[in-house]
Parts: structure tokens; C-alpha cells; sequence
């Protein structure tokens, strides 16, 4: 599940270095992230079913092992198609590891072991996203960009290894191929890819594009036509009911909020970092690291913490926190360096998992086993989709809320607006001085890159306020959620038996 979800972010650091090798068209290079991404938020959900047609063990082995290989395939490959397609099964593979675990928590381990196990397991999830930046800087400046993808293969054939001689829960039923719901899939499917790539493209082309408005409009109605066919199939690939059950909804609620903050945060600063300050991706990761190191301090604390206290109190602290540390970086400069993002990164990463530990106990203790698997899925979805969703409305603040910006601020300055100036970081004496008489082209030239540079700061406070905002509102279901969680609405009758802690 680490390498799945670290392998988003690692690869963005050698986008260019791949772009030269294989002679990749400028505007094909984003398809290399955004095939892998595709592939990975259709996988998600569909593993409940994947799951009951191979078994725990057999879908495990067959990603991981997947996974692996692709990646030996992306290093190998010589040309974008080929490239574009091993980056295809590689985030699907990588999409269906990642339920697994949390499935694996709460289905192979008694509910003593449940915090701790979750802990373990939302560490690594949590902590790839922070690492994958350092790890990529890191090896784009000391090794060739094929290794980005080698490191996954010795780890991933042995985990295979283990997982097959030692997991021994669930018999696959081969027999779910005959009756697969194939419209069902193919909606599911256009939904899913429909939505993801709406999300990627949209902004670029300030959602007015003919194929971004089409892929808006298929999203829903695909989806509206798959919730019914699941609703109505005796055997769904996705069970949908799952969401009649509050806690479970909620839960999905905050896993989709805290996706949209921590992909969203994860993804700001490094463009922060890279456009404003300058900086190489290692020495991004240097900084970024900061997070991670949080993550790792407060782990013990929360599992602790999620022993003893009323989770509903523990998710109003870590959401309330990371919001604080969002909002927090709302007031950069463009002068805002390490010392500056220390905190806040700090506070996000010390919030992370009171975040997620509280709400997946809420989400999926007490799930029938024959569904943990689905719920599992749609827990993890949810997560995928808001980080999605949340890069999403972060490129369109940027694209949109710039050029309005350096309107404002060109006005102000000729306006004779010493604050206009502090804030371009235009020296006083010569904007003084400059108000005095005509404004030379040398002058033009050398206020246009530092008015550009200023607007585009102000738009990354807004994205960041914007971000905080979301976690500051959600709160507010907080009260809404029960600390047992039921999960009756979700079973069937045949299937409400719960798990049991001598299993």
C-alpha cells in the first residue's frame, strides 16, 4: 500500500527526466500521472468483489505481484504508449492494495488489536504522500528516473512471497465471473474515469472545453444508472447500502475531507516551493519531510489516545487542528521559506492520524466480515476522490484567481500604493521614484516578474484558506455521528453476523 500510493508522487519529480528520454510531447507528459490515477480510483471500489472472487490472499498475491511487474514494465519501456500503458495496470494493481489492508485490519486481527493495526496501517498510508517528494528529489539527482519505478520489485515480489505461504483467510469463488454484472462495471467505470479525468484536464481549460463539459455530464448520469443497477443486483460489485448506515457515511465524509486536505496540502507546497522560492525537488523534500516527522512523533500518542477517549472527540481535535494548520500557511509572502511552514506542517502532521484512526474505527468496527471488504473500499475511495477533488479546486483558484490578482496589483501600484509595493517587493525609494515620472521599459521588465510572482502567492493563501474552511465546516457533523457503529443497514440478513473477537 505504501509503494501504491507513493508512486504518484514519486514519479512527479522526474516527469521532465522522462519527458526528455522518451521524446514525450509537452502536453502528453500529464497522462503519465493521470493514466496511474485513473486506473487507481476504479480499482478501489471494485475490490469488495475482487475480493470475494479471489480471496483475501489471491487478490493480495495477484496486485502485488502485478504491481511489481508493471513497474518492471514502466522501466523498460522505450515509448510513451508503452510507457502510458504499464502505468495503466501498475495503478490499477496499486488501486486494489490499498483497501486490502485496511480489510485485512479488521478481518485477521482480533478487535484489541484493531487501534493498533489501523495505526500501523494509516501511518504508511499517511506518511507516503509526505515522503514521496524527498525520496523522488532524491533519487531524480543521484540515479536515472527508471529507478523510480526498480525500487518497487524486490519488496513487491517478497511481500508476495510472504503473503501467499502465510495468509490463509477467505476461498476464492470463481463462479461470481459467470455472473458478473458487466453493465453495471462498464457505468461504474465511465464514472469513476469520467470524474478523475474531468478533475485532472479541468482546470488547464478553465472548465469550459467542449470534452471537459461532455465528461461532467457523463460522470453523474453514469453514476446515477450504476447506483441503480447495484441497488437492484442480488450480487453488486459495489454494495451501495453500506451508506444507509450513518456512521459509515460520516466516516466516508471525513476520509473524503481529510483526502482533499492532505493530497491538497501535499500538493501546494511543492508548487509553492518550486515556482515561488526556487527551490530543487530534493531540497523540497527536505522541507516537506517536516510532516512526515510529525506523523511519526504523534503515532504512539494517538493509538493511545484511541484506546481512551470518545473518538467523536478525537475527530473534532485532529480535524479542528489540521485545519489550524492550513489555515495558518493562508498568509504567505513570497519570502515564507522553511522556518515560516514549519508549524503549520507540524500541525498537519500531528493531526493526521486523530484524523483517521477515530474515523475508520467508526466507519468499519462492527461491518459483517462478508462485507468489510466493500466497506473497506468505499472508505478508501472516498479519500482518493477528495484528494482528487481538492487538487482540483486548488489548480482552478490558481489558474483563475492569478490573473485577477495582478490586476488588483498593477492597479494599486499605479495608484501610488506603497502596500501594493511591499507586497510585489518593489524597494520604496525606487517605487518612489519611479511615481515621479514616465515608467521606462526596463522598469516594465523588471516590476512584470515580481507583480507575477506576488499574485500568484496571494492565490496560494487563498488556496490554503480555502482548504481550511472545508475542515472547519466539517466539524460541524461531528455531533451527527454515534460512537458505536451500527452496521445492520448495510448487511444482509443472512449476513448480520458481526466479528467476533475469538475469530
Amino acid at each position: 500500500m505504501f509503494m501504491a500510493i507513493l508512486d504518484v508522487q514519486i514519479v512527479a519529480s522526474s516527469l521532465p527526466d522522462i519527458q526528455f528520454a522518451l521524446h514525450i510531447a509537452t502536453n502528453h507528459l500529464s497522462w503519465i500521472q493521470t493514466a496511474y490515477l485513473i486506473a487507481e480510483v476504479v480499482a478501489i471500489p471494485l475490490t469488495g468483489w475482487l475480493t470475494r472472487l479471489m480471496s483475501l490472499r489471491g487478490l493480495f498475491v495477484a496486485a502485488i505481484t502485478g504491481f511489481a511487474a508493471s513497474s518492471v514494465g514502466c522501466a523498460a519501456s522505450h515509448h510513451f504508449e508503452t510507457l502510458l500503458l504499464f502505468r495503466i495496470i501498475q495503478g490499477f494493481c496499486g488501486g486494489a492494495l490499498i483497501p486490502i489492508v485496511f480489510t485485512s485490519v479488521f478481518t485477521m486481527f482480533p478487535e484489541r488489536k484493531h487501534v493498533l493495526a489501523t495505526t500501523i496501517g494509516g501511518l504508511f498510508a499517511m506518511l507516503a504522500p509526505t515522503i514521496g517528494p524527498v525520496l523522488g528529489g532524491y533519487i531524480t539527482e543521484n540515479y536515472s528516473w527508471h529507478w523510480l519505478f526498480l525500487i518497487n520489485v524486490v519488496p513487491g515480489f517478497a511481500a508476495a512471497v510472504v503473503a501467499a505461504s502465510l495468509i490463509r483467510i477467505g476461498k476464492p469463488d470463481w463462479t461470481l465471473l459467470a455472473r458478473l454484472d458487466l453493465p453495471a462495471l462498464m457505468l461504474i467505470v465511465a464514472c469513476l474515469a469520467s470524474l478523475e479525468l474531468a478533475l485532472k484536464q479541468g482546470p488547464k481549460h478553465i472548465w469550459n472545453d467542449g470534452l471537459i463539459v461532455s465528461l461532467v455530464g457523463l460522470c453523474p448520469i453514469a453514476g446515477v444508472f450504476a447506483i441503480r443497477r447495484c441497488l437492484s443486483s442480488p450480487e453488486p460489485i459495489i454494495d451501495v447500502r453500506c451508506f444507509a448506515d450513518r456512521n459509515f457515511s460520516i466516516g466516508c465524509f471525513y476520509s473524503f475531507v481529510l483526502g482533499m486536505g492532505l493530497f491538497g496540502s501535499v500538493y501546494i507546497t511543492p508548487l509553492y516551493l518550486g515556482f515561488v522560492r526556487q527551490h530543487t525537488p530534493f531540497e523540497i523534500g527536505e522541507i516537506m519531510i517536516v510532516m512526515g516527522a510529525a506523523q511519526l512523533a504523534m503515532a504512539p500518542f494517538a493509538a493511545m489516545a484511541a484506546r481512551r477517549f470518545n473518538p467523536l472527540l478525537l475527530t473534532a481535535i485532529g480535524y479542528g487542528v489540521f485545519a489550524a494548520g492550513l489555515v495558518s500557511d493562508g498568509f504567505m509572502t513570497y519570502d515564507t521559506d522553511f522556518d515560516e511552514l514549519l508549524w503549520p506542517q507540524i500541525l498537519r502532521g500531528a493531526a493526521v492520524l486523530f484524523c483517521l484512526l477515530p474515523t475508520t474505527s467508526l466507519a468499519l468496527e462492527g461491518q459483517p466480515i462478508a462485507r468489510m471488504p466493500n466497506a473497506s473500499g468505499l472508505f478508501n475511495l472516498m479519500r482518493n476522490l477528495g484528494g482528487a477533488i481538492g487538487i482540483a479546486l486548488i489548480d482552478t483558484v490558481l489558474e483563475q484567481r492569478a490573473p485577477t490578482h495582478v490586476a488588483h496589483l498593477v492597479a494599486r501600484l499605479q495608484a501610488g500604493d506603497t502596500a501594493a509595493a511591499r507586497i510585489v517587493g518593489i524597494p520604496l525609494s525606487l517605487f518612489k521614484n519611479a511615481l515621479l515620472g514616465p515608467i521606462d521599459q526596463a522598469t516594465k521588465e523588471m516590476v512584470r516578474p515580481l507583480v507575477n510572482r506576488a499574485a500568484l502567492v496571494l492565490s496560494f493563501n487563498e488556496a490554503w484558506l480555502m482548504l481550511g474552511t472545508i475542515f472547519v465546516v466539517a466539524l460541524m457533523a461531528v455531533p451527527l455521528m454515534r460512537r458505536l457503529p451500527i452496521a445492520a443497514n448495510c448487511a444482509a440478513p443472512s449476513e448480520s453476523l458481526r466479528f467476533r473477537q475469538e475469530d
